[in-house]
């Protein structure tokens, strides 16, 4: 009796284990960032209501591609990885998950999360696979080469908005894309401010491993900090779109702009001070900024 409940206990453990492992290869927490933007764009979509089963779908094809892409990342970058004391511990870094199970999890989770997308729409479909292939493929290699792969990023870190988006609409309805467009450049200017402020926290590791990833070759500087304050000034007039096109009321407007306002002054505040702390907060600010941005845009949908 003891020795079958060893067994048992010791077979829970070893699955728990593996599930652990999986939700670090997909990065659970940023796939689930990438899915909320595809939702709530998707519910935004004029010709959407609410629909739990829809929802749920779209979600699990939305964390399928999204984690296929991260897992690709992990796989391209498990010697890299393991060099940087907040990636060691990663599944394939580690040597806990072989490159083939990667490579076969990747394979399986893409095509199945890019079919689940084309239940939406055939252009949802291509865009997933774009995005899942741009990400993986082209920005992660380029990480090493030069910080222009923070831009090149930042066009698979947007497209889940116009992905949700066109998965409301029927096949061959592009002229209806113009919202989806909108919620595309949001998020698209988010992840500058959001992405510089983690690569200057995070700057001595990615220095360690060969990443260029902030504007300046020289670190973290004052270059980087305009930087960060110009791309959260661009954001002010993006945000103000969704109203003038009617894809929200008045109420989310001012909501959105205020956050905008908040994200410019703690950029200032890191050309201010200049340092890990304040990029901190831009980084915190952000996260904060998208969740509060995208569910009053929904909130207050026309």
């Amino acid at each position: 009796m003891a020795e079958n409940k060893r067994t048992t206990n010791s077979t829970s453990f070893a699955l728990a284990s593996k599930l652990k492992d999986y939700f670090a290869l997909i990065k659970f927490t940023l796939s689930f960032m990438v899915v909320f933007s595809t939702v709530i764009s998707y519910l935004l979509s004029p010709n959407v209501s609410f629909n739990l089963i829809q929802v749920l779908l779209l979600f699990v094809g939305g964390m399928l591609v999204s984690g296929s892409a991260n897992a690709i990342n992990q796989v391209l970058e498990k010697d890299t990885d393991a060099m940087m004391k907040r990636t060691a511990s990663r599944p394939v870094a580690a040597g806990r998950m072989s490159v083939n199970e990667a490579w076969a999890f990747i394979i399986v989770a893409g095509i199945v999360g890019c079919g689940i997308m084309y239940n939406f729409s055939l252009e949802a479909a291509l865009l997933s696979l774009f995005s899942l292939l741009l990400y993986g493929f082209i920005y992660t290699p380029l990480k090493k080469v030069n910080s222009i792969a923070v831009l090149v990023g930042a066009v698979p870190g947007a497209l889940p908005c116009l992905i949700g988006w066109v998965a409301g609409f029927s096949e061959g309805m592009v002229n209806s894309w113009t919202g989806g467009w909108i919620l595309f450049g949001i998020q698209f200017l988010w992840q500058f401010p959001h992405f510089w402020a983690i690569a200057w926290i995070a700057h001595n590791d990615y220095s360690k491993a060969g990443f260029k990833l902030l504007p300046s070759d020289k670190g973290p500087t004052r270059f980087t900090a305009v930087q960060t304050v110009m791309y959260s000034v661009m954001m002010i007039p993006v945000g103000i779109l969704p109203y003038y096109y009617q894809i929200s009321g008045k109420w989310s407007m001012w909501i959105v702009l205020g956050c905008n306002l908040a994200m410019v002054l703690l950029s200032i505040r890191l050309l201010i001070k200049m340092d890990a702390a304040s990029a901190r907060k831009v980084m915190f600010g952000s996260y904060f900024y998208l969740m509060i941005v995208l569910l009053s845009l929904w909130a207050d949908k026309m």
